[in-house]
């Protein structure tokens, strides 16, 4: 098979959460590990850092590989999903893994996959790790899939932890509560493993507590420390955050979820420092300054084109769209345009209860099954006092919105990840 052939084999193969939803999900570490034992454990092969978290750990996986690109370590990447390549999935130092492994890896171990019959994201795993460890990375930015004590990333051994936020998302999966919730993340602290939580409340924090104690695991809470004294947007909408190591550092990523996201990584920084880790101040800033240069990084707080600007950006539950909407409205604009779509699995009513009523909204359908009805999503969004027309796909409603706006209008684009994927597609096409 050639790598199109491959990708189609996969796809058809292994159940994919992404496209499919909770029906791709498979609990249990049972296939993970036949895998790694098949393959001969690669992951015990490198270095790791394990990076959870409801909301903002992409980001943070984005932004310390980033760094240590720039600290001369030989840095491998794992995140998920794609927007619009799969093997964006698995990087070296900002370049994804050749077609040819991909398709290599396939006919090696066909046969047993057929036998196990893995989900997509544990077979996805198991390459990234064969391809890391083959590559000899120095160290790998491991980001967990989908909770955390059940992943299959959750194998690993990784020298630090991270867990960004704890917010209501997959509660199908993890469960309906907080507490709940904050377990199955919890579940990737590791063994006398230094473990940064970003952001808690009483009732997760409780619950982390109790998980890195049992574990003797050094545990710190980057909001609850003065790791950033102050931050602000400049003109071209990227940070400036003062730090006492980092006077002025300059953060890429404009959303404003990413002061939080900013402290998480410089708390981790200090850790990985205490451990042996070899990183200056400079690839700190550089690391920082540089994240879409050095990682191919896409679809956070994006801003593409003028008159009008063009926004897109990935949050898609009110964890992370509350920031986007405060981001929104510190903005100056004649007329601010909505394409908006979701998946069928989120809590819609309370994502639709947090977005302006004064926008012109575009509803659409993403290009995959789970994607919600664009028509059932404005009849709902309707009863929020939320106006706007239907539309069957993100180009129709990305044309409307831009024939609609004036150069002083903004137009944005997300509520889901797979309709920014649409989105980035359809500006990479040519004219």
């Amino acid at each position: 098979m050639n790598y199109k052939e491959t990708l189609e084999y996969l796809y058809k193969m292994a159940p994919m959460f992404q496209q499919m939803g909770s029906t791709a999900y498979k609990t249990g570490l049972e296939n993970t590990l036949s895998i790694a034992s098949h393959t001969n454990n690669p992951h015990l092969l490198f270095h790791s850092i394990h990076v959870g978290g409801t909301n903002g750990k992409g980001s943070i996986s984005h932004i310390l590989s980033s760094i240590f690109k720039q600290s001369g370590y030989k840095t491998g990447l794992y995140t998920s999903p794609h927007l619009r390549n799969f093997r964006e999935r698995v990087k070296i130092d900002g370049e994804m893994m050749p077609e040819q492994f991909m398709v290599d890896f396939v006919a090696e171990h066909k046969l047993f996959f057929e036998k196990i019959q893995p989900s997509f994201f544990e077979l996805t795993t198991a390459m990234a790790f064969q391809y890391f460890a083959q590559e000899q990375v120095d160290i790998a930015i491991i980001e967990v899939g989908l909770g955390g004590r059940l992943d299959c990333t959750n194998i690993i051994k990784p020298d630090l932890c991270i867990i960004s936020n704890i917010s209501f998302d997959h509660t199908d999966i993890l469960g309906n509560s907080i507490q709940e919730i904050a377990q199955e993340k919890a579940g990737i602290i590791k063994k006398e493993t230094p473990i940064i939580i970003g952001e808690s409340d009483p009732l997760s924090e409780a619950v982390f507590r109790r998980k890195a104690e049992s574990e003797n695991a050094p545990i710190r809470f980057a909001d609850k420390e003065n790791i950033i004294q102050s931050a602000l947007l400049n003109k071209e909408g990227q940070w400036i955050f003062e730090n006492q190591t980092y006077p002025n550092l300059l953060g890429q990523l404009g959303g404003l979820v990413q002061q939080k996201n900013a402290a998480s990584v410089l708390c981790a920084i200090e850790e990985l420092i205490k451990i042996g880790y070899k990183i200056s101040p400079y690839a700190v800033c550089e690391g920082f300054a540089k994240v879409v240069e050095n990682t191919g990084l896409q679809g956070r707080w994006q801003q593409i084109g003028s008159k009008p600007r063009i926004i897109v950006d990935t949050a898609h539950n009110v964890g992370g769209l509350k920031y986007v909407v405060q981001q929104l409205q510190g903005y100056t604009y004649a007329n601010l345009h909505i394409v908006f779509g979701m998946v069928n699995d989120k809590d819609i009513s309370s994502v639709l209860d947090l977005l302006p009523k004064d926008a012109i909204y575009y509803f659409a359908k993403a290009d995959i099954p789970r994607a919600l009805d664009h028509e059932q999503l404005r009849l709902q969004a309707a009863s929020f006092g939320l106006i706007g027309d239907s539309f069957s796909s993100v180009k129709a409603a990305v044309f409307a919105a831009k024939s609609k706006a004036s150069k002083n209008d903004i137009i944005f684009v997300g509520g889901s990840t797979f309709v920014v994927a649409d989105f980035l597609e359809l500006v990479s096409a040519p004219s």
